[in-house]
């Protein structure tokens, strides 16, 4: 097996569905593996792809999701992305062929339709709660996000998989800021290279990046209901 996608997935049956329809177009070869790792979604998640289930009811356990699909993946390098995020064929083809250690992700708005159509036109991407404000000053482009790698599996256990002792903390856990410090640690030890070629990922509009900036922005109720409506959430304005 060359690459290994892994999603953390929480009550998201609908964002599953258009994936696989997503993936489907495709037409992926054997090599290829996608991981639904069901952090006790009700009801759990179902999918003719691997839909591995933590049976874990507790709020914002995505980081042990991460850590259980990277054991049970089969893939030489491991893709960690989350599922409101889109793949695109090429990104795939990059990581099956991949050798080195890590790649980093541009990142834009995009949508999957009820087809699994990839979207990016201003009018779509409207409906779903995106600002169309932002296109004059920045396009489609948002920042980069530190949980949105591809690393060879077993330099990703070496670098210590992510900290699961944050997993009670209130969201947000810092769980993607810590993994950020210990890549740029390794990277200025000289144990670990950044690819300078960075692909691109398509991010679906929710929480802070739609209309009104609020955390909880869930268009069309397609992702799960946990809030991030806290006082270390930065993003959180009351």
């Amino acid at each position: 097996m060359k690459l290994s996608i892994i999603f953390p997935v929480l009550n998201s049956h609908e964002i599953v569905r258009r994936q696989d329809l997503h993936f489907d177009k495709m037409e992926l070869p054997d090599d290829v593996e996608i991981l639904y790792v069901d952090d006790g979604s009700d009801p759990p998640i179902e999918s003719k792809r691997v839909a591995y289930r933590t049976n874990d009811k507790r709020p914002w356990t995505w980081a042990l999701a991460r850590n259980k699909g990277a054991k049970i993946a089969k893939g030489r390098n491991l893709l960690m992305t989350d599922l409101d995020y889109i793949i695109p064929k090429d990104v795939i083809e990059i990581g099956r062929d991949f050798k080195g250690d890590y790649i980093s992700f541009k990142r834009e708005f995009g949508i999957l339709d009820e087809t699994g159509l990839f979207k990016q036109d201003i009018d779509t991407l409207e409906k779903y709660g995106w600002p169309k404000s932002r296109y004059e000053s920045r396009g489609f482009q948002l920042p980069p996000h530190p949980n949105n790698f591809i690393i060879r599996r077993d330099l990703f256990f070496e670098m210590g998989m992510y900290r699961e002792d944050l997993v009670e903390r209130p969201y947000p856990q810092g769980e993607d800021g810590d993994w950020k410090k210990r890549r740029k640690q390794w990277e200025r030890e000289g144990r670990l290279k950044i690819d300078d070629y960075r692909p691109k990922l398509y991010m679906f509009p929710n929480g802070q990046w739609c209309k009104g900036k609020d955390v909880d922005s869930n268009p069309f109720g397609l992702f799960h209901d946990l809030t991030r409506k806290t006082k270390r959430n930065p993003w959180y304005k009351k």
